[in-house]
């Protein structure tokens, strides 16, 4: 693809959401090359300095960190070993089919600006004060639109898709967690994060989902864990019906559903399910729950998740072995600590298995960040055979075509 987007080409670009590095925009327009994608757009924060794609690659460090993947370590932009991550890395652990890395499109300045200016009236406020559109981006990334089917937006087809942040699904077990610290054994990462965000008044009530459920593989629990998400999205359930948005939040935290949300929502799903009012949400719930479960993809995200068996506070003593610099935390540590004989093995480890340590970090925190796409789509009576799996709902006697997807933000990994 050789086109350079243009300012005049921001129009056809629309607001569908945002996190913390990344503005989203799904595209509007009639462009073959286009229809059925979105691009993310590199964001900076607003009293941060600038800076430029094509910055150079990989640090000293960081290639003989990755010293086994040559993609990252010959890539010549930090932006380009961000993809090549997703490409070498991640795609390897969770199945090609499964993670969409998109491709680099180039841009032109005033098209991020056009864009920046276009959407400002549509960010949540809050977003607009922390970050901008980085203007000097060089090129942008494209995505399929991943709640849509391929063509669906040209189709009349009905396309209902849910996105869904599953976060870390296990409790750790580390031998090298601090007494301190013991409470990570036995309450989970999201709930302490949503304790603390709602002591800084970031969200009005704590989640009712637990990760832990969603995870588990058992269907009861995985249903409770869907039930929660629908019950306070936050920012970590969106549902959208052919590519608009009909629950959760553009570009931050969503309200706790209210009755009235959650009738809006009931009557949006009468293209898609066919069951009688005030039924069709609990519907839709269980079919997400099941196809969940019968994809199984979670249980390769765990997997991923659970590379991280040092925890932080074990990989952080590896990582001092890599930089070959004297270990801060031990410094900190007495000589009577309980931990310390255990902190020393550590550092008397062969320096491959530090690298391996640190890097498997990485990976889980990428693995416990990322979004998960479920799309379906309502396979008619006698349809052609489809070349997507197929999920049935016995109560309302429906059959669907459904994919499954992780849009990754190629976002680069660094223990600092």
């Amino acid at each position: 693809m050789a086109m350079v987007l243009q300012a005049n080409d921001a129009r056809e670009w629309c607001y569908r959401g945002e996190g913390a590095v990344n503005l989203v925009l799904a595209y509007s327009g009639e462009h073959p090359d286009f229809v059925g994608k979105v691009l993310r757009v590199q964001k900076i924060p607003r009293n941060g300095s600038q800076r430029e794609n094509g910055h150079p690659g990989l640090t000293e460090l960081e290639c003989l960190m990755w010293k086994e993947f040559k993609e990252l370590v010959s890539a010549p932009t930090k932006e380009m070993a961000e993809y090549n991550f997703v490409q070498h890395v991640m795609c390897s652990l969770l199945g090609s089919k499964n993670v969409d890395a998109g491709i680099h499109i180039p841009v032109t300045r005033e098209f991020l600006e056009t864009v920046d200016n276009n959407v400002l009236c549509q960010r949540p406020s809050w977003r607009v004060d922390a970050a901008m559109v980085n203007p000097l981006c060089d090129s942008v990334l494209l995505i399929s639109d991943h709640s849509l089917f391929p063509r669906g937006a040209l189709k009349k087809d009905f396309c209902i898709s849910v996105e869904i942040k599953p976060k870390c699904g296990f409790l750790p077990l580390s031998e090298f967690i601090a007494s301190e610290n013991s409470i990570k054994r036995s309450v989970t990462r999201f709930k302490m994060h949503q304790a603390l965000k709602l002591h800084q008044g970031k969200i009005s009530e704590i989640s009712a989902y637990d990760p832990l459920d969603l995870f588990s593989g058992s269907n009861d629990r995985v249903h409770k864990a869907i039930k929660g998400l629908f019950k306070t999205p936050q920012n970590n359930f969106r549902v959208f019906l052919n590519g608009s948005l009909i629950l959760g939040g553009l570009g931050g935290n969503a309200d706790a559903t209210s009755c009235e949300v959650g009738e809006t929502f009931e009557n949006a799903l009468q293209c898609v399910i066919q069951a009688v009012d005030g039924q069709r949400t609990q519907c839709f719930l269980d079919l997400i729950s099941k196809t969940i479960c019968s994809s199984g993809l979670l249980n390769k995200v765990l997997e991923v998740q659970k590379l991280d068996n040092a925890d932080i506070e074990g990989a952080i003593h590896a990582y001092y072995n890599v930089i070959s610099q004297p270990c801060v935390v031990c410094n900190k540590q007495s000589a009577e600590d309980q931990l310390s004989e255990r902190y020393s093995s550590l550092h008397s480890i062969l320096n491959d298995e530090s690298m391996k340590i640190v890097r498997n970090y990485l990976i889980a925190a990428t693995a416990k960040d990322l979004s998960m796409m479920i799309s379906f789509r309502p396979r008619e009576d006698g349809s052609v055979e489809s070349p997507y799996s197929m999920v049935s709902l016995e109560s309302t006697n429906q059959s669907f075509d459904y994919k499954v997807l992780f849009p990754f933000p190629n976002s680069f990994r660094v223990l600092e």
